[in-house]
């Protein structure tokens, strides 16, 4: 749920173009942490430490309100270290995980498959670039990305459902020696075989948080449509409307990001 601010955009969920970075140091966004309120005030205060990503002022509101989780979507992709050629299983079609789909391409991917439960995602996808989409509800997914890959299994696997059935599913599509990334929030602790990611396969198991040194990169590409966003933004509404967009988001059906516009 984001708002506009003329030039710029405030928040995390609410949306962010603020951020406190480092590996050791603080990397709060506001709107994230108690310390950095977000952008649902009348006020926002901007913290010593911050560093202010300026929108640019010919972005469009519906691309500049991407920047935030595209920055998150990079920084999953950073972290899977895609090499040229690799297979590649994206799992969960999102808004982060649509963020993802030119990202993973750019960065080498020769095949990406992406999957999801709802057909107009998979589709946004396909149009994004993804080359091959999948709904686990309908196929075997496992099944298909082995015979895909004569048995051996994808070279890297991001999870973007925050479902426990989607990790059990990445930790059996992946091949031996594969980079599995963890992207998601889970509602609840998820038990899994570790002896997967051990014995059986030596997994390189990474996670996922947030957007760090990304910001730069992700403006730009927005701009010149390495990362695509069409149709992403699902629903603009006045702010007066606010109960309704929230509604919308709770449901997501037929909704990606809903902009709130005073």
């Amino acid at each position: 749920m984001l708002f506009q601010n003329k030039l710029y955009l405030v928040g995390n969920v609410d949306s962010v173009i603020v951020e406190n970075i480092g590996c050791v140091e603080k990397h709060d966004l506001y709107g994230f942490q108690n310390n950095v309120n977000g952008g649902m005030a009348e006020y926002m205060k901007f913290t010593k430490e911050a560093i202010n990503y300026k929108v640019p002022e010919d972005l469009p509101i519906e691309k500049a309100i991407l920047i935030e989780p595209y920055a998150c979507s990079l920084h999953a992709v950073q972290r899977a270290n895609i090499k040229l050629g690799d297979f590649v299983v994206l799992s969960g079609a999102g808004t982060l995980g649509l963020g993802m789909v030119g990202a993973a391409k750019k960065a080498g991917a020769e095949t990406l498959v992406v999957l999801d439960m709802k057909e107009d995602r998979l589709e946004l996808a396909k149009q994004f670039g993804a080359d091959i989409v999948m709904n686990p509800a309908e196929v075997d997914v496992v099944k298909e990305i082995k015979e895909m890959t004569e048995g051996y299994g994808c070279d890297t696997y991001i999870e973007a459902t925050g479902h426990p059935k989607s990790v059990e599913q990445g930790l059996s599509a992946i091949r031996k020696l594969g980079r599995f990334v963890e992207f998601s929030v889970f509602g609840e602790p998820v038990t899994v075989d570790w002896s997967i990611i051990s014995d059986r396969k030596e997994l390189d198991l990474m996670g996922s948080h947030l957007g760090p040194y990304c910001y730069p990169l992700v403006i730009d590409g927005i701009q010149k449509g390495d990362f695509p966003t069409e149709g992403v933004v699902t629903h603009q509404l006045p702010l007066a409307s606010f109960e309704e967009g929230f509604e919308l988001m709770k449901k997501g059906d037929k909704s990606l990001k809903v902009v709130l516009v005073p």
